[in-house]
């Protein structure tokens, strides 16, 4: 059985040891774990920059994801974005994150500040993009550009 949960900082080290996996298996990216360490304490010590979520099976974290807020004046709502999601490679293909979707979805709408719920994914990514439609989210409605400065 999953059980979903918000995560406590005890979940830290597990969430930055996802992130610095995630970053490898998808964009071929070694990061530097202190920097990613510090990033997802950041989380904890400021609740304005987001709200971590796990999985949990048989007491085990298998998964995590991010939510962030995003301000809408088109809506006078937050909207959340989730972001940083990762799943154990031996509990992938259980619809773990079709759970915490669903989840998160129950949150926001009993949340009468929230108009609901974005993520981006890479292009490449064929397997995320197909989980995402199948859990109902629509992803021809925007194109995402970025800029990120150099290190």
């Amino acid at each position: 059985m999953v059980r979903i949960r918000t995560a406590n900082v005890d979940d830290a080290e597990i969430i930055s040891g996802f992130q610095l996996a995630m970053a490898l298996e998808t964009e071929e990216l070694t990061l530097d774990r202190t920097k990613v360490t510090a990033g997802v304490h950041a989380v904890f010590l400021d609740p304005h920059k987001g709200k971590y979520f796990v999985a949990e099976v048989d007491k085990k974290v298998v998964s995590s994801l991010l939510l962030t807020p995003e301000w809408s004046d088109w809506r006078n709502q937050w909207v959340w974005w989730i972001q940083s999601v990762y799943i154990l490679p031996e509990y992938r293909k259980r619809k773990i994150f079709s759970q915490m979707y669903d989840f998160i979805k129950d949150l926001i709408k009993t949340d009468p500040e929230a108009a609901g719920l974005r993520l981006y994914v890479d292009l490449s990514n064929k397997n995320a993009r197909e989980v995402y439609k199948a859990i109902g989210m629509n992803g021809e409605h925007y194109q995402l550009f970025e800029w990120m400065k150099e290190e």
